[in-house]
């Protein structure tokens, strides 16, 4: 088993460019100490320096990073792209090990919102649009339901607070969403 009663486990997954890695930057400056931050694109492309195949190391390292931090007491924000056939076992097996509340989000947005968004972020030169379209997944949701898919009309606020809000991790004078 892992974490505790009271660790949070978050999962926010979806396409380059949706949004991902600002939900989970925003939940941590919500949020405060206590809340670790495992970014797939850190430990895939950083620390492994590794391609997204199968078989890669990647996925296990994600699931062992985050199950390190739930273990000393952090809620947990996972995020990348995890690609539902290469990573839902991983995912499926921390969140069934996790004693706490565990949430998963699907950030759903349509390719050509994805290139707008990439044009605006640092990393713009790292890739081109035409290398996204190659790793772009439509719908890539996890099988069973499990992820909460939020749409590209949701604000980076109200993604952020509704995780907060389904978490119960709003800080004390929240005003909820109406």
């Amino acid at each position: 088993m892992t974490g505790s009663g009271r660790t949070v486990l978050m999962v926010v997954r979806g396409n380059s460019g949706s949004g991902k890695s600002s939900v989970a930057a925003a939940l941590r400056a919500a949020h405060g100490r206590g809340l670790a931050v495992v970014a797939q694109d850190n430990l895939r492309r950083t620390v492994l320096r590794e391609r997204d195949v199968p078989g890669a190391a990647a996925p296990g390292l994600v699931g062992t990073v985050a199950r390190y931090a739930l273990d000393h007491g952090f809620h947990t924000v996972v995020e990348g792209i995890m690609a539902a056939d290469r990573y839902g076992p991983v995912l499926a097996a921390l969140a069934a090990g996790h004693r706490g509340l565990t949430r998963f989000y699907y950030l759903d947005v349509p390719f050509e919102e994805t290139v707008r968004r990439h044009a605006t972020r640092p990393q713009r030169t790292e890739f081109t649009p035409a290398e996204m379209a190659g790793w772009y997944r439509e719908r890539d949701v996890l099988p069973g339901g499990v992820e909460r898919v939020i749409g590209p009309g949701s604000s980076l606020e109200a993604t952020v607070r509704r995780v907060l809000e389904d978490t119960g991790l709003a800080p004390p004078g929240w005003i909820p969403l109406p």
